[in-house]
């Protein structure tokens, strides 16, 4: 029975002995055997499960297709467009809606300019993660100061720091380019079909609907801008319409987005927002 002055031996110098003398301690227990040996392989990383498949991936996609070969092919623009209607004859919704039976054609473009461009802004605002966009924009203001600083010291250990942030920036920097995409999509698909639809009603109007008075001067809606230049007045009418609603329409609903934000992410007792 050992005494105070003589501690007891503990297991790694017990262990320690019995390699010196040849042997092998007579349990090493399942730690010991799940050890990896010195110089062993790592064991190989688990890759991550694939990303479940949405279909609101597969209609960003089908919208954006649809509106290239739309921008290519005058036929299938017309087909699409003269399916809202483009006449009191052809009828369709939105010419039922706004058509105004081709007699007030500047309210026509008025009100297909404001219908368009909230349907873009919500879907933008739809796929945007207004939070997630702040933030990354100020981390990489913030990382490329201190990247620049890092590369003006000429230390190579400072710049090899910091490339997994650099990564994991990138990373969040194409998720947000890759949701900004999404809506680009969908407001592509909208811009052709809507500008056409408006052109096509414009061109089935007649005579003395086109002319239109502007500035004590009449104008012809389908009559160029200037001599050679192959844009009609129409089109710079309403795209003077379009501008105005999208950067209201987007900057209110930017503001209804965050302030539902706020009300479901309350700040933290004791934060900034309970302190100011």
């Amino acid at each position: 029975m050992p005494t105070d002055e003589e501690p007891l031996r503990s297991e790694t110098a017990t262990a320690a002995e019995g390699d010196e003398e040849g042997t092998e301690p007579e349990d090493a227990g399942p730690e010991a055997e799940a050890a990896p040996t010195a110089g062993a392989a790592p064991a190989p990383r688990a890759r991550p499960p694939p990303a479940p498949f949405k279909i609101s991936t597969f209609v960003y996609l089908f919208l954006g297709f649809l509106g290239i070969w739309m921008l290519f092919d005058e036929t299938a623009r017309n087909a699409f467009a003269g399916a809202l209607g483009v006449s009191p004859t052809s009828g369709g919704p939105l010419y039922f809606l706004i058509g105004f039976q081709s007699q007030y054609l500047l309210l026509t473009m008025a009100l297909a300019g404001g219908l368009e461009m909230l349907m873009t802004a919500f879907a933008y605002n739809y796929t945007t993660d207004w939070i997630k966009a702040a933030k990354v924009q100020k981390w990489s203001q913030a990382f490329r100061k201190v990247q620049m600083e890092a590369i003006r010291s000429g230390k190579k250990d400072r710049i090899a720091a910091l490339k997994p942030h650099q990564e994991r920036l990138t990373r969040l920097s194409s998720e947000v380019s890759i949701a900004q995409f999404k809506g680009m999509a969908i407001t592509y698909f909208l811009l052709i079909l809507i500008y056409t639809w408006v052109g096509l009603v414009i061109g089935q109007a007649s005579a003395t609907a086109q002319t239109i008075g502007l500035g004590g001067s009449s104008i012809h809606l389908m009559q160029p801008v200037l001599s050679g230049l192959p844009i009609p007045w129409w089109f710079l009418i309403f795209s003077l319409y379009t501008v105005p609603f999208s950067l209201v329409f987007r900057r209110v609903l930017k503001h209804v987005w965050l302030q539902r934000y706020v009300r479901e992410h309350p700040p933290a007792p004791g934060g900034v927002g309970a302190a100011a």
